[in-house]
């Protein structure tokens, strides 16, 4: 067997944790031999968890223990700078979602791959939920049929501790924006791999619940999809005292809705069948199929250090696309439609008209 995977995480912040406990799941497959941060102690307690050494920079973890693949959990208006680093040291790369704040700099990072010719991927690990593989599946097969329509709303709560607790949160330059971009991001990514490429987006921002910051606690936006597929999106972390996040994806042979990660709702006609008629419209809940999935979608929901094996799913796929053994699941331009959604949104509701986003999102690289 090869030996593992050298890798270094750059940021030693609460989502680095995370990400430790990964790789000590992985640790037949990677072996963790750097943790850089400014503040050193913050490197140091990681290390002191997980193992590896501490630095104070990514350039003296990049030189002193040459990894073969770099994490970066630092605040997202760094990313680019990281990933670039890591890219033009010949690195593959993780990257802490979204990609960066922007779209140019997500670009940014796509060029610098493209010159490495090395693996990224931006954490997604929703999209290895068992819920969203059943769902995109059946998508994928038709038993939805024409896909006609979704809702992306993330209803949490975050108190002004949250907030206070880093000079970074909340601010344009470094979280890219607030519920939306830092906590919505996820829900955004599953209903751009639902309804495919967004063209245009027209939205409203609001900052109602919360003090000391740059950016929205509340976003709410509607978004038309180049299969004519139209999106809802609403995401906010002023919804005392926090509810769910919960994407709704809808066609004209099924439905299905995820609540927290699990399938909670789902009707599929599939192609050959005859649809049940409904003069106005509900069919209560005699409908609903979700029951049949059960034991594949509660199975492994969750394990050891309030990691989900969604996360040990997309670390392996990662790996697996590494060794050339299958594709990478999560790519740079599927990250990029999410960002151009989002930071379009923003931009709609800074200037009251609708954002086309064909310029943006329609690239595929």
């Amino acid at each position: 067997m090869s030996r593992p995977h050298r890798i270094a995480i750059a940021g030693a912040g609460i989502i680095s944790k995370q990400h430790g406990i990964v790789i000590d799941q992985l640790r037949d497959e990677l072996e963790l031999v750097a943790v850089a941060d400014p503040e050193l102690a913050k490197a140091e307690a990681l290390v002191a968890e997980r193992g590896g050494r501490a630095f104070t920079t990514l350039a003296e973890a990049l030189a002193q223990t040459d990894p073969d693949i770099v994490v970066v959990c630092t605040p997202t208006g760094l990313h680019a700078d990281l990933a670039i680093e890591a890219l033009e040291a010949g690195k593959h790369v993780i990257i802490e979602k979204p990609a960066d704040v922007t779209v140019s700099r997500t670009d940014d990072i796509i060029a610098a791959q493209e010159r490495a010719g090395t693996v990224v991927t931006v954490i997604s690990q929703h999209r290895f939920d068992p819920s969203t593989e059943i769902v995109l599946a059946a998508a994928e097969r038709g038993d939805l049929g024409r896909i006609t329509s979704g809702i992306a709303s993330v209803d949490w709560w975050r108190g002004q501790s949250y907030y206070d607790s880093g000079d970074w949160r909340g601010t344009w330059a470094l979280d890219g924006g607030g519920a939306l971009m830092n906590q919505g991001v996820h829900t955004v990514d599953l209903l751009v791999a639902l309804l495919g490429r967004p063209v245009e987006v027209f939205g409203y921002t609001a900052l109602l619940a919360h003090e000391r910051i740059e950016t929205e606690d509340v976003a709410v936006g509607v978004v038309r999809f180049a299969s004519g597929a139209l999106g809802v999106i609403h995401g906010s972390t002023a919804v005392y005292p926090g509810l769910v996040a919960r994407l709704q994806v809808h066609g004209d042979r099924g439905s299905a809705v995820i609540e927290n990660d699990q399938l909670t709702y789902f009707h599929s006609t599939p192609a050959g069948m005859e649809r049940a008629e409904a003069f106005f419209g509900s069919q209560g809940k005699d409908t609903n199929q979700a029951a049949q999935f059960a034991d594949e979608t509660q199975a492994g929901s969750s394990v050891a250090g309030q990691m989900s094996d969604a996360h040990l799913h997309q670390y392996r796929n990662v790996l697996a696309a590494i060794r050339g053994e299958e594709p990478l699941r999560v790519t740079l331009a599927e990250n990029r439609q999410a960002i151009s959604i989002i930071t379009g949104l923003y931009e709609s509701a800074r200037t009251g008209q609708p954002v086309r986003l064909d310029a943006v999102a329609a690239v595929v690289r």
